[in-house]
């Protein structure tokens, strides 16, 4: 028992800085409605601030922490604020993209101006040691969980008893009704983003001192408070507060578990991300409501029509037939940009097609990577066998992905596969089953196209065919299939179409493409490696696609473009260093201008009936049971009823006469 105790205190410390990250976290999406993927960026940015205060120019320590943990967060929550509200009642695909925009322009500014490597965090709290209970443990630690203790039990007490917190609890559940009593709702959002915003910057000066000040590294040390808020299913902020010293002692433990074995080393820093994926998967849909209301935005007229969107798509194939006799020492940048086709591609179909969020599709990719290597050089298969047979590898995988999206949708499907990306990258990456401890393996390219010019062709082939796949999806059933449930998920079930099977099916497709993605970056590469494949890259590709969505069909050789073949032509390092930060901005941006068409709809016409109607209508449905659906959900938009009833009662109720 003595030995176990002192991994118990410091992942109490340790947990309770969680604890206080999540409980401003969960009182964000409470009164907002949208749930911040920023949060983690928001830390970094006050520990960065109070190092450049403090170490770049020289001012008194107590100072600097003030300016970041009380003017910082003011400043960012008044900005957080203005951004919600234009996203209130934007679809949950719309408002993921936008703080997940958000979050990679606010980490790769931080990047792009203080650099990758990690910095010496200058401590403000004593150094000194004291025994408690018989465990060596330092005042900076035991301040650190009195801190937090202290700010959650005031935040609770504050929250329920306090008329501010009464008010918070109000405009969670009407706004309006609060605003007819004489309260802003605009004054009580601000002050619970500024709470919100407190929390995460003080979680931030907390959590530096132990692990260096490093933009990513503490960004995704302060996602650990996801699994936190998701014991407390997102709502109850005593149980928030628990998951995060649930979330700390667990990973403390594990580290004193599995110190013997090399194989389950990574297990530790992935188990707050393990809590995330299992309470979401057991939670189910019925316990995990989202908060705030939706709205579908009506069709937007895309930058090119359909029709332009093919000629430049056929005209890109033609200049790319080409591309090897003019660009030189230039070529494999152009031929990694042909593997990213296939993966934005494989993205997009799952994404804009489907309206289905995966924050796990590096993964997939990875999974291709190490299986094509496993099977070209270690077991010797011929070449197109081992990149077909890399592309089945990666379907289990994307299946086991689907499965939360079986029992979840919107925020918690994109949080379930955000774990079990990161999951995947810290357990099985290190493991023989994929890149094993050096982290890099062997791999080949075809005899008779060795050659960087002759294997371009190869990957010229595989990217054309993985876009004429994904248009002949979209102009199938299966197509129509992913639209309608993009639309109205309830209007595919009511018709009797199994809403289930699609999503398995499209994840499983999506899956396909995607490791055959990672097989060929394998080969075009000559060896197989996770680095470019960390969970933070999904973000990142996330961001290019929505970025490049309204070229449609030409949308992933856009995404693909600028990902590989952009950054290779500018000559400027600081450009190259803040084009990332270029790539979240414009998401946001296209996340806003959706948000703003969803707002822009007549008064009185709600999501239900629209996308119903769409639905149906993709599918050609004009039978009776499409008609009584239709007669029942104009019935019930005349008679004003909430759009969460016409969407379930309303609807299944006309279907049903």
């Amino acid at each position: 028992m003595n030995e176990w105790l002192p991994f118990v205190v410091i992942g109490i410390t340790t947990g309770s800085v969680y604890g206080l990250a999540a409980m401003g976290l969960v009182l964000t999406y409470k009164t907002s409605g949208i749930f911040n993927f920023a949060h983690g960026a928001i830390a970094a940015v006050a520990a960065y601030a109070y190092y450049d205060l403090r170490v770049l120019r020289g001012l008194p320590w107590p100072v600097a922490l003030a300016i970041a943990v009380v003017v910082v967060p003011l400043c960012v929550a008044l900005v957080m604020e203005r951004l919600t509200r234009s996203l209130a009642g934007a679809a949950p695909t719309t408002k993921i993209v936008a703080t997940v925009g958000l979050q990679l322009a606010v980490t790769m500014a931080l990047v792009a101006h203080y650099g990758g490597a990690g910095l010496d965090f200058p401590g403000f709290l004593p150094t000194d040691t004291v025994e408690v209970i018989g465990v060596i443990v330092g005042v900076d630690q035991l301040i650190s969980a009195l801190v937090a203790v202290l700010g959650a039990v005031g935040f609770f007490v504050f929250f329920r008893v306090s008329p501010m917190g009464v008010k918070m609890r109000a405009v969670v559940d009407d706004p309006a009704l609060l605003e007819l009593a004489g309260t802003s709702a605009f004054a009580v959002r601000s002050r619970a983003w500024l709470i919100g915003c407190w929390f995460a910057a003080v979680s931030g000066v907390l959590l530096a001192p132990q692990i260096g000040l490093d933009a990513l590294l503490l960004t995704m040390l302060v996602v650990q408070a996801y699994g936190a808020a998701a014991v407390g299913l997102f709502s109850s902020l005593p149980l928030t507060y628990a998951g995060g010293l649930l979330v700390g002692v667990l990973a403390a433990v594990a580290t004193k578990a599995v110190s013997g074995s090399e194989l389950l080393s990574g297990l530790p820093p992935a188990l707050p991300f393990l809590v995330l994926f299992a309470v979401l998967l057991l939670a189910g849909r019925r316990r995990l409501v989202e908060v705030g209301g939706s709205r579908s935005a009506p069709p937007s007229r895309p930058l090119m029509g359909r029709a332009a969107a093919r000629v430049t798509a056929v005209a890109a194939v033609a200049v790319a037939a080409v591309v090897p006799f003019v660009v030189g020492a230039k070529l494999p940048v152009y031929s990694t940009a042909l593997v990213f086709v296939m993966v934005f591609s494989s993205l997009h179909l799952l994404v804009r097609t489907s309206g289905q969020v995966s924050l796990a599709h590096a993964a997939l990719v990875a999974v291709g990577s190490s299986t094509f290597s496993h099977l070209a050089v270690g077991a010797g298969l011929p070449w197109l066998v081992a990149v077909l047979l890399a592309g089945a590898a990666a379907v289990p995988v994307g299946m086991l992905v689907a499965v939360p999206a079986i029992r979840l949708s919107g925020l918690y499907l994109a949080l379930a596969t955000l774990g079990f990306g990161i999951l995947l990258e810290r357990v099985v990456y290190g493991s023989a089953l994929m890149f094993g401890a050096t982290s890099t393996l062997p791999a080949t390219r075809p005899a008779p196209f060795e050659g960087d010019k002759a294997f371009y062709y190869v990957l010229l082939a595989f990217a054309v065919a993985a876009l004429l796949l994904s248009a002949a999806i979209g102009r199938s059933r299966l197509g129509r299939l992913l639209r309608a449930m993009s639309d109205s998920p309830t209007t595919l079930s009511t018709l009797g179409l199994g809403v289930n099977v699609t999503r398995v099916t499209v994840f499983a497709v999506s899956a396909f493409v995607a490791g055959v993605a990672g097989a060929l970056h394998a080969s075009q590469g000559q060896s197989a490696t996770g680095v470019p494949f960390v969970s933070y890259t999904s973000l990142t590709w996330l961001a290019l696609l929505v970025l490049c969505t309204g070229l449609r069909a030409a949308a992933p050789v856009a995404a693909a473009a600028q990902m590989a073949i952009v950054p290779a032509y500018v000559t400027d390092a600081t450009v190259v260093a803040w084009l990332p930060v270029a790539f979240g901005l414009g998401a946001l941006a296209v996340a806003l201008r959706e948000a703003g068409a969803a707002g822009r709809r007549p008064a009185g016409e709600g999501s239900a009936e629209p996308a119903a109607q769409r639905a149906a209508e993709r599918l050609g449905a004009p039978g009776p049971a499409a008609q009584r659906l239709r007669a029942a959900a104009t019935r019930i938009v005349r008679r004003g009823e909430p759009a969460r009833v016409r969407v379930g009662a309303g609807l299944a109720k006309g279907v049903s006469r």
